[in-house]
């Protein structure tokens, strides 16, 4: 067993310019898969930037599909297709488990006269051992470390995401115990209390999604999740389609700065539950 500590809990305030121009897209796009299920809901959030540090409007798609790439005729209960449209920037549809499993997706969002386009193949996580209270701190009395322990698969490279709540996020790789059981803790400011009842995902990412979460973590404001941030302009997998024909125009080389922020994935999740205690 490998023993670690990481202190990943505390963010520093940085200095940003505030977003200035026309609106830009964000998408959340993350679809978790609990493989014990027949059906999985694919619910993607949209979200427009503003000028100001407050809760961002809902975005209003011309519309959003999720194509089959590997198998698109599909048919059936469960068929990708037109997402619906459930409350004011929440689109929907549920589809069969395996499919999300075995093939590769396609995200279209028109958006404004613009094309956007994702493209992803599921990513398989591991369960979490267990998740225990511990009694350390960082920097002062309120801390809460809670120990999460794991174990990962052999014979493969892994990439984690690790989601605590409140906006909270960890990515960590296997090159370092490939195939070993790996021991972390985790520390908490002021998030939680006693009497507290808290839910820890561990989702299986590609490298390219897991150094995407990187840097957006590295940038985040403290106060605000991951997908809920103004400034944070990094890159995700969505590219600016608009003017592309197949025939004279093949890239998006002309409408480099003209993206979506956010990313389309489709990971395998596992949750434990952990209650706070004195």
């Amino acid at each position: 067993m490998i023993l670690a500590t990481l202190f990943f809990s505390c963010e520093d305030v940085v200095d940003i310019d505030v977003p200035e121009g026309e609106p830009r897209l964000i998408i959340d796009a993350i679809v978790r898969v609990d493989t014990t299920e027949a059906f999985t809901e694919v619910r993607v959030i949209v979200k427009e930037t503003n000028s100001f540090f407050e809760s961002l409007p809902p975005a209003v798609l011309d519309q959003i599909t999720l194509l089959n790439v590997d198998n698109p005729g599909g048919g059936g209960a469960g068929e990708t297709g037109v997402l619906d449209l459930i409350e004011p920037g929440v689109y929907s549809r549920f589809v069969s488990t395996d499919e999300l499993v075995n093939d590769r997706f396609l995200l279209q969002i028109r958006y404004q006269g613009k094309l956007f386009l994702a493209e992803t193949k599921y990513k398989p996580a591991v369960p979490i051992d267990g998740i225990v209270q511990g009694d350390d701190v960082i920097f002062d009395e309120d801390d809460t470390e809670i120990i999460v322990t794991f174990t990962d698969a052999d014979g493969r490279d892994d990439y984690y995401l690790f989601d605590f709540g409140f906006g909270n996020f960890l990515t960590t790789d296997d090159e370092f115990y490939q195939g070993q059981t790996f021991q972390f803790s985790y520390f908490y400011d002021d998030e939680v209390a006693p009497g507290d009842d808290i839910v820890v995902s561990i989702m299986g990412v590609d490298q390219q999604f897991y150094q995407y979460m990187e840097l957006v973590i590295e940038q985040s404001e403290d106060g605000f999740g991951v997908f809920e941030t103004p400034a944070v302009t990094v890159r995700g997998n969505f590219i600016n389609a608009t003017d592309i024909n197949n025939n004279d125009v093949f890239d998006n080389v002309d409408a480099s700065d003209n993206f979506a922020l956010g990313y389309f994935a489709i990971v395998q999740e596992f949750t434990a539950d952990l209650s706070i205690e004195e």
